[in-house]
């Protein structure tokens, strides 16, 4: 845990400038449940991990100005989503990785200056599915009954990653086919996944066994072999099965549906598997043995229900059932005159036609009835009934009236039904009089032609029947065939003719047309008109906001651009600086807004071009000053370098100046308000990197310094980061670098997996409160809260002579010979180790020499209880090869018995004599800022 905080850092002005020229580049790391790591013949890293786990993948960046990184993903299946979108950001984590989410991993990293930088690295996952055994005869030989056979097929197909290895088994004996001639094994061509076929030739007594097809992928990934068995038998049958019902099955709505698929024959006795198409089983669907059971039916219920039988015997057995729900609405009436007489109207002596449709299913089950005047309607000489208009659409029923008569002047129903149907029955009536159909008027309503709202107003467009009997709906769509109806349908009705828009948009601005709907009154030509929408909205400008910085005493023109207005005409335009009106003459309207002025210091300040239309008033709004433009850090700064005398570390702050040209020459940095870089006559430029290095850090506190560049009028806002201390987390080779276990990475070092439990991190701020008061220590060495360090818990649930395990990074050695001859260079291996308790078990440190065998062997031990302090140990050795450095903690027989170790080094060269007892810590003054003021802490 670090502490941050805001300090005074007094050091004499250190500037150093460096050119910038190394863009951006990218490294991609890898956590997760690795299986292997490797590097194919290309060189590109190959991640191999089990489905199911954590895949992590980071990419480390540098360059600066910081680079945006990118992920993008190749070579996986086309249903994998990653594909269609980019993940920005460093670190990219899947959870329960799947098969299709192998491939080709990509980050890029890009921050403008140079070539991007990509780096890949191919995930492999790896799997191993359960396989599936399937018995087959060939059709060729079928004679009498199945097993009368001379040959039989057992095919066991797998799906895997790699591919799998096939075992065949008769009982609990391997099939070799160099062993038994009646047995042929091979790959068949031409199948889905990985196959392996047992071939069967002249079907022996003996072949009536359990066979067993096992698959192993050799434990990659710690993935287990998987294996399926079948028991061939001389009554081994595919499966056959018959359907209760039809194919197809018509229901009322709220009926209950019961579908059973019987299983006619089949051994092993064969599996029966529901399902449906389009979609799952309704979820108030049960399936009872063999039968699905359909509890009240809804039209949402219907489509095709699937039964499926499977014992692995043959191919499997399927039937269908196609559920229809009895639906019917929506039932509407068409009067069409006498169409050879190209008529509009009704007359004496012509024919009409009255047809009457309703939306049903199925459509081909409905019955319609006509009555006149309530009577039932027969075929006639003058009357003749159409079941199925063909001039209509299907599922139309037409009355025909032959050269009308008075008598036919009549009110005339339609009504539709399902016969023997608990589905309501729905009817519409149709007056036939001289005076009660007659063609409709369409109209818009004097003025209504264009209609004008506001943005985000409400409007209504009217189109009224003004005339003619029966009245028809309005239909209405847009003009621009392209364009769809606000509710995003391409026809909207409307029963009175007024179309009603609420929250209206710009986009919704142009033509629409309405008409007279062809149903529900007289068949003829469409009625049609038309009315247009205008949308008013305030001027769009451009810019919206822009940061202006500018050197004092320069002209400065601030231009505001309308980039479109309804109306288009501009009533005002006026500008104004910190909210105060600008007095000037009246602009031309006509032309683009524009401000000129010459920028002093006392005008520096936020300015506005408000411009208004008759909908409403835009504003253009400019922040003018001479301020400097912030300063930049530069991300990668190394890390920090620990000061040997005391326990401080300095910190290299770097950063570049943004636009150093755009404003007055900046002529040094505040840096944390108190102290003042100086850059000497020296002005910053652009992509040149500048540095100070702040010294006298307390590890392992954190800092936060702020900084700001100075000009000969202002000074710029001020910038802050948090700097703290970190330890790199490998050795490229051993050292002068302390580990104080202070960064999680805990600078490379990691917990062997072969012993019983492990190294905790641990301060004094993150101790359990209800901790044992008489073991382990109270802080690290150092007397910092803040501080870590690594210990072995000795309460339960371990048990005396459970072994903790801390291995250090391995250290590529490469000379193996001292100066001049002197046999192996020496190393020094220092650390600080706490043993405080009555129960204190034992602490060994091991060498551990990489050769053709790792060996390890005890290089130092201490045991028991050792004091309250904190105590330093060293020693040489003289190591043959690449080694590492092992921490063994062995818990004693109780649990006061915690041991702690802090500040490992492994360094070049002997070790020097020192005192072995480790200080407490020094007190030392450090300014903080703090609420606003500086205060002085002991520390």
């Amino acid at each position: 845990m670090y502490v941050c905080v805001c300090v005074c850092v007094c050091v004499r002005t250190c500037v150093v400038m460096r050119l910038l020229t190394a863009p951006a580049n990218a490294q991609i790391v890898h956590s997760g449940a690795a299986c292997n790591v490797k590097d194919d013949n290309i060189s590109e890293r190959i991640y191999t991990i089990k489905e199911g786990d954590t895949l992590v993948l980071q990419c480390i960046v540098k360059g600066h100005p910081r680079p945006q990184v990118r992920w993008t993903k190749t070579a996986g299946s086309a249903s994998d989503k990653f594909q269609e979108t980019s993940i920005y950001n460093e670190t990219l984590r899947i959870e329960g990785i799947q098969r299709v989410q192998g491939g080709r991993y990509y980050c890029k990293a890009d921050n403008g200056v140079g070539v991007a930088a990509i780096k890949s690295i191919r995930v492999d996952v790896q799997y191993l599915d359960t396989p599936v055994l399937t018995v087959h005869q060939t059709i060729s030989d079928v004679r009498g009954s199945y097993y009368q056979e001379k040959t039989v097929f057992l095919r066991c197909t797998v799906n895997s990653n790699p591919p799998a290895r096939f075992i065949w088994k008769r009982g609990s004996m391997l099939i070799e086919q160099s062993k038994d001639n009646g047995v042929d094994i091979y790959e068949p061509l031409y199948t889905q996944g990985e196959t392996k076929v047992l071939k069967l030739k002249n079907l022996r007594p003996k072949d009536f066994a359990d066979y067993t097809c096992q698959v192993s992928v050799r434990n990659v990934c710690n993935i287990e072999d998987k294996s399926v068995t079948f028991r061939l038998t001389n009554a081994t049958t595919p499966p056959m099965i018959r359907l209760s019902v039809n194919d197809t099955v018509v229901a009322d709505p709220g009926q209950d549906v019961f579908l059973t698929c019987e299983v006619a024959a089949g051994f092993p006795v064969p599996t029966v598997i529901w399902s449906r198409y389009p979609g799952p089983l309704p979820l108030s669907a049960k399936v009872r043995g063999a039968t699905l059971i359909l509890r009240a039916v809804t039209p949402a219920d219907a489509g095709f229900y699937n039964c499926t039988a499977v014992n692995n015997v043959g191919n499997p057995a399927r039937k269908n059932v196609n559920l229809v729900v009895r639906t019917m609405s929506n039932l509407t009436f068409q009067i069409t005159p006498d169409s050879n007489k190209d008529s509009e109207s009704i007359q004496m002596g012509r024919d009409l036609k009255l047809s009457c449709h309703v939306d049903a299913t199925p459509q081909d089950k409905v019955n319609y009835t006509w009555y006149k005047n309530g009577a039932p309607v027969f075929n006639s000489d003058s009357l003749i009934l159409l079941r199925s208009d063909p001039d209509m659409a299907p599922g139309t029923s037409s009355l025909e009236i032959v050269d009308m008569k008075f008598r036919d002047l009549a009110t005339y129903s339609c009504v539709a039904n399902f016969p023997g149907s608990r589905v309501p029955e729905l009817r519409v009536d149709v007056n036939i009089s001289q005076n009660s159909v007659f063609p409709p008027v369409l109209a818009v309503p004097t003025g209504g032609q264009i209609v004008s709202v506001r943005e985000g107003g409400n409007a209504e467009l009217v189109c009224l029947v003004v005339d003619g009997k029966p009245r028809p709906p309005v239909l209405w769509s847009r003009t621009e065939k392209d364009l769809l109806m606000p509710s995003g349908s391409p026809v909207v009705e409307t029963p009175d003719g007024r179309l009603r828009l609420k929250n209206v948009s710009r986009d919704m601005m142009g033509a629409y047309r309405c008409q007279t709907a062809p149903y529900n009154g007289l068949n003829i030509k469409r009625r049609e008109a038309q009315v247009q929408l205008n949308v008013q909205y305030p001027p769009i400008l451009d810019p919206v906001f822009q940061d202006m910085r500018s050197r004092n005493y320069q002209m400065v023109t601030l231009r505001c651009a309308v980039l479109r207005s309804n109306p288009p005409r501009l009533t005002d335009i006026r500008w104004f600086r910190n909210g105060d009106f600008i007095r000037m003459p009246m602009p031309d309207l006509k032309e683009t807004p524009e401000l000129k002025f010459k920028l002093e210091p006392t005008n520096n300040g936020s300015y506005e071009c408000r411009v208004s239309n008759s909908a409403g008033t835009s504003t253009c709004t400019f922040n003018v000053s001479a301020q400097p433009y912030n300063a930049e850090f530069y991300f990668d700064t190394p890390n920090p370098v620990r000061i040997l005398k005391g326990n401080n570390y300095s910190y290299n702050l770097q950063w570049t100046q943004k636009e150093p040209e755009a404003t007055d020459r900046i002529i040094g940095y505040w840096i944390n308000v108190r102290t003042q870089i100086d850059l000497k006559g020296k002005e910053p430029e652009r992509g040149v990197l500048m540095s100070h290095t702040i010294t006298d850090l307390r590890i392992p506190l954190s800092y936060e310094v702020r900084l700001a560049p100075i000009t000969t009028y202002s000074t710029g806002d001020y910038v802050s980061r948090i700097i703290q201390y970190s330890e790199p987390y490998t050795y490229p080779r051993p050292s002068d670098h302390v580990c104080g276990f202070e960064d999680e990475r805990i600078c490379g070092f990691s917990q062997d997996r072969s012993d019983i439990f492990d190294w905790t991190r641990q301060n004094h701020l993150t101790q359990n409160p209800k901790r044992s008061a008489n073991t382990g220590p109270e802080t690290d060495r150092s007397g910092t809260k803040e501080g870590y360090y690594m210990y072995i818990e000795a309460s339960r649930p371990r048990v005396q002579g459970d072994k903790a395990r801390l291995l250090s990074p391995l250290f590529n050695v490469t000379s193996v010979r001292g100066p001049k001859g002197s046999g192996r260079v020496p190393y020094c291996v220092s650390f600080y180790y706490h043993m405080k308790g009555k129960h204190i078990g034992t602490l060994n440190v091991l060498l551990r020499v990489r050769s053709i065998a790792s060996v390890d062997s005890v290089i130092w031990t201490k045991s028991g209880h050792q004091g309250p302090d904190w105590k330093k140990a060293f020693f040489d050795i003289n190591p043959s090869g690449p080694f590492q450095i092992v921490f063994e903690g062995i818990r004693g027989p109780s649990f006061e018995g915690d041991i702690a170790i802090d500040d490992v080094s492994i360094t070049v060269g002997k070790c020097k004599q020192e005192n072995t007892v480790a200080s407490a810590g020094k007190t030392g003054k450090i300014e903080f800022f703090v609420s606003g003021k500086w205060e002085k802490k002991i520390k």
